[in-house]
């Protein structure tokens, strides 16, 4: 993919600016760490900051954002916005890291299979498992197992059983209540144990296994969870052995409620070939429903989980598969590729004079002046490149032919655009709300319609196609003209 962001971390950025204000006890420790002779009037002045002078334009959340082009512009009183870096930063560069991420990984998916975030035990710190569980959702995934990232942010929460549920079982339990109800609530509750073990003969034979393989322990956890969750009921299927054990119980139980009216919902694998493991599976899926007049079965879904990297992912998204469901946490919420986004926040105009970093590094030179940007599309709706230019120009418009410079190209270029579309949006004015964030979900909607416009060049991971950001001339002669030392 050509070096493509989805810019995240908006709404967490205006909470953060809203709510800005140095307590007293704030002050106080900050006294207690800088000089002693610090001017006393210094702290007053902290004690009476905050960000009601401040004005944000950003991209929306879930825009394609590409090197050069600002994901935030934040202007205000000098001494607020240069305290304002590290924690805007921090608010910014996790949570589009891990949306870019999550893009990726649904791209290698397609659009067909669910992918889960089930991360939050290898994520960086509670708040950054959070922030995984939210901003994956944003980037492409379908829900998180992460209950918090449901209560705060709307996450949509799923899970499967834990092996622990599992091997808590002996199989000598007694179920406190071992009746259940037919699912469409007419006629007597029947004891769910002896059906299952009536439906175990049955599938054992069927599937050439005696009725001592399958653990009865397992066996119980299931029948646990059915009496629980009839309308949810799935299976772990690898505590003790997929073929031996955890398919025959698992179709035992599905079976028995099958008749009672409830459908299963879904089997995990969680070890082993995962690929493999899911045709056989679904094989057996068929032949047992056709043998029992139970076609619903064939149709379980099957999850997987087991440290999938993008290389499993795209083998298990492969066509053909039959896996369905597909759990991702250490490659969704660390990054592994790229564990970290080098976004900078870089002072760029003071007083409305513009201001540029030079330095021993072409690639850390920054772009003077307040700026706009804006996206130059083709007739057929991808975008052929981002121009910058300086805020005061007049803004591009659709079939002018425009002369423009791409970023590290030693000659310019014309480009006519069928439509332009501005890509920095006011937010924040002066400290105040210009208009509502849009929701999570929404942003995820407009995050894949963003990829899908694409063309195939830009969206291929291997080797991704480079995209341009270009500058205007105005632009460009400002940055020789500073880089060359002269005065403006």
């Amino acid at each position: 993919m050509a070096a493509e962001q989805d810019p995240a971390g908006l709404r967490d950025c205006v909470r953060f600016l809203r709510a800005f204000r140095l307590l007293d006890a704030d002050v106080q420790f900050l006294a207690s760490v800088l000089p002693p002779d610090t001017d006393p009037a210094f702290f007053e002045h902290l004690r009476a900051l905050d960000c009601s002078g401040v004005t944000v334009r950003a991209l929306p959340e879930g825009s394609l954002a590409f090197p050069g082009v600002p994901l935030l512009q934040v202007s205000g009183p000098l001494l607020v916005v240069q305290l304002l870096e590290t924690p805007l930063l921090c608010l910014v560069s996790y949570a589009s890291l891990i949306a870019t991420n999550a893009a990726r990984l649904r791209l290698i998916a397609g659009p067909e299979k669910r992918l889960l975030e089930m991360g939050l035990r290898r994520a960086q710190g509670p708040d950054g498992g959070l922030t995984a569980s939210t901003y994956s959702y944003l980037g492409g995934f379908d829900g998180s197992s992460n209950v918090l990232a449901g209560q705060l942010r709307g996450v949509p929460v799923v899970g499967t059983l834990a092996h622990s549920f599992v091997t808590s079982f002996s199989g000598k339990e007694v179920p406190p209540d071992p009746m259940l109800a037919p699912a469409a609530g007419q006629g007597p509750r029947v004891d769910l144990t002896p059906r299952v073990e009536a439906w175990l003969e049955r599938v054992c034979a069927h599937l050439g296994l005696g009725v001592q393989d399958p653990h009865p322990g397992e066996r119980a956890a299931f029948v646990a969870y059915a009496l629980a969750f009839p309308r949810a009921f799935q299976g772990l299927l690898d505590t003790y052995s997929v073929r031996r054990s955890g398919l025959p119980n698992f179709l035992a139980v599905a079976l028995a409620l099958g008749e009672l009216g409830y459908r299963a919902v879904g089997v995990r694998l969680d070890s082993g070939d995962l690929l493999q493991q899911a045709q056989e599976i679904r094989a057996l899926f068929r032949t047992t429903g056709a043998q029992f007049q139970a076609p619903w079965l064939e149709s379980v879904p099957i999850a997987v989980s087991n440290n999938i990297d993008e290389e499993e992912l795209a083998r298990l998204s492969q066509q053909g598969s039959e896996v369905n469901v597909i759990g991702i946490g250490t490659s969704v919420v660390t990054c592994p590729r790229q564990p970290s986004l080098g976004c900078v926040y870089k002072l760029v105009s003071v007083g409305g004079q513009p201001r540029m970093k030079l330095t021993e590094d072409p690639e850390k030179q920054t772009l003077p002046g307040s700026k706009a940007a804006f996206r130059l599309l083709g007739s057929d709706g991808s975008p052929l490149l981002d121009l910058l230019q300086l805020a005061e120009e007049p803004a591009p418009q659709a079939g002018q032919e425009l002369r423009v410079w791409p970023r590290g190209a030693q000659e310019a270029c014309t480009v006519r655009p069928a439509r332009v579309e501005p890509l920095l949006r006011l937010w924040v004015q002066q400290g105040q709300l210009c208009e509502p964030l849009p929701s999570l979900a929404e942003s995820r909607a407009f995050a894949q319609r963003s990829l899908s416009q694409l063309s195939p060049a830009h969206r291929r991971l291997e080797p991704p196609a480079g995209y341009q950001v270009a500058l205007s001339e105005k632009l460009r002669a400002l940055v020789q003209r500073l880089s060359a030392g002269a005065p403006l």
